[in-house]
């Protein structure tokens, strides 16, 4: 099955170029994945990646976003699934 999702991340600011980063990222896997760089700091990733489960889907781009820039921090999931894939702990 198909989803589509969009991951954004803060970026370290470490002298990279930030052209290069669609290199690394397509290295990694990530070449079903729009990337925008136009927020100075920030990198939007809008995937369309095919998965048996949402869960799958998700979880793979992110580690693939990982392999290629292993400082980005992760802001934003859009839609929010995050509800859907780790229902929230039972308050005891």
């Amino acid at each position: 099955m198909e989803y589509i999702f969009t991951l954004r991340y803060q970026l370290v600011d470490d002298g990279r170029d930030p052209d290069a980063l669609v290199e690394w990222l397509g290295r990694a896997g990530c070449e079903d994945a729009l990337v925008g760089i136009g927020r100075p700091g920030q990198l939007a990733l809008g995937f369309t990646r095919e998965a048996e489960t949402a869960d799958a889907a998700l979880r793979s781009a992110l580690a693939d976003v990982r392999e290629a820039i292993p400082l980005a921090k992760l802001i934003e999931v859009v839609p929010d699934v995050v509800g859907r894939l780790f229902p929230p702990v039972p308050r005891s």
